[in-house]
C-alpha cells in the first residue's frame, strides 16, 4: 500500500478529491447540488475565509460518527487493516479524511452520520436485540421512525423488564455509558414476592456473590411506608439480568422491575411504549457528568 499516495491525496481540494476518488454516479449527484457561494457578500468584514481543511476529521472520529464503535476501538479496527480509504487499506494512526472521501469498513462503505439520542420507555414483552432469529418483538421496532439513522440500544433491558432505554449512534457516549469506570447509576422499582427484611437490605449494600462477581448496590430502600415488598434500588452496574440475579441470590423473586432513571435521565413525561429525542442539555449533560 501507499501511505504517501493516500497522505497526498488527503492534502488536494475538495473540488479535485471529487473529480478523482468518487465514482461517477456520486460525483454527479453531488455537483447538481452545489451551489455557487460568495464569501464576499455572505461574510462580515474581518471574519476569515472559510478552510475547506475545517472538514478534515481523523479517521477514528468519523467511524465514531457512524456509529461504527467507539474511537479508541476504532483504532484498533484501523491498526489490523479493517478500514480503507479511498480504495487503499489504512494503517496510519491519526490520518484525516473529509465528507468526500469513500471510507470502508470491512468491505462496506459508511457514511458520517447527525448523531441521534432517542430515549425509549420499554413496555413488557420486547427484548432488546437489533434483530431476534425467532422472530420475537424487539425495541427496534418500538423506535424504527424516530430517525432515518441507524440507532443502537445502550446496554440493555430483559424481556419483561420496563423502563427508560437510550439509543444513539454515538459511539463514544455509548462506550462510555456502559462502561463500569464511569459509574453511570440506573434506578429501579422493584416489586418482590415476598416482604424484605432490613438485614436482608442490608446485604445488598455490602455485597452478594454471584457466579461472574460480587453484586453491590449503591442504594436500596423502601418505597412506600407498610409494604417492605417494593424497593427502590440504585446501581451502576451494567452486567446482565444483575438486579433479578442479586435477589434471587438471597431466596427472592421479582415480581416487578421498572427502570426509572438512567445516567440522571428520568421517564417523566415519557408515556410507556413512548419514544422522544434528548436535548441538547441534555445531551451536554450526559457527556460532561457521565
Amino acid at each position: 500500500m501507499n501511505r504517501k499516495k493516500i497522505s497526498n491525496n488527503l492534502k488536494k481540494s475538495k473540488r479535485k478529491l471529487l473529480k478523482s476518488k468518487l465514482n461517477p454516479t456520486i460525483h454527479s449527484k453531488l455537483k447538481k447540488k452545489a451551489k455557487y457561494i460568495d464569501f464576499k457578500d455572505k461574510l462580515k468584514k474581518g471574519d476569515p475565509l472559510p478552510s475547506f481543511n475545517d472538514k478534515f476529521i481523523r479517521l477514528n472520529k468519523y467511524l465514531s460518527n457512524a456509529g461504527i464503535c467507539s474511537r479508541r476501538e476504532a483504532d484498533v479496527l484501523i491498526k489490523t487493516g479493517l478500514v480503507s480509504v479511498n480504495g487503499e487499506q489504512v494503517f496510519k494512526m491519526g490520518l484525516k479524511v473529509c465528507p468526500s472521501d469513500i471510507v470502508k469498513y470491512d468491505g462496506q462503505q459508511i457514511n458520517p452520520e447527525k448523531k441521534r439520542y432517542v430515549l425509549l420507555n420499554k413496555p413488557k414483552g420486547f427484548i432488546t436485540t437489533m434483530d431476534d432469529p425467532f422472530g420475537r418483538k424487539t425495541v427496534m421496532g418500538l423506535v424504527k421512525k424516530a430517525c432515518k439513522e441507524r440507532i443502537y440500544p445502550v446496554g440493555r433491558l430483559d424481556r419483561e423488564t420496563t423502563g427508560l432505554l437510550l439509543f444513539t449512534n454515538d459511539g463514544d457516549l455509548a462506550k462510555k455509558l456502559t462502561h463500569p469506570r464511569h459509574k453511570s447509576r440506573k434506578l429501579y422499582y422493584v416489586e418482590l414476592n415476598k416482604k424484605v427484611s432490613k438485614e436482608d437490605i442490608k446485604k445488598l449494600l455490602t455485597g452478594v456473590k454471584l457466579e461472574d462477581g460480587t453484586s453491590f448496590f449503591d442504594d436500596a430502600e423502601y418505597v412506600k411506608d407498610g409494604d417492605c415488598r417494593q424497593l427502590g434500588v440504585e446501581l451502576h452496574s451494567g452486567k446482565n439480568r444483575i438486579v433479578r440475579r442479586t435477589f434471587e441470590a438471597i431466596g427472592f423473586n421479582v415480581v416487578k422491575l421498572d427502570r426509572v432513571k438512567f445516567a440522571g435521565l428520568t421517564k417523566k413525561d415519557l408515556p410507556r411504549g413512548m419514544y422522544r429525542h434528548l436535548t441538547e442539555k441534555e445531551v451536554a449533560f450526559l457527556k460532561m457528568k457521565n
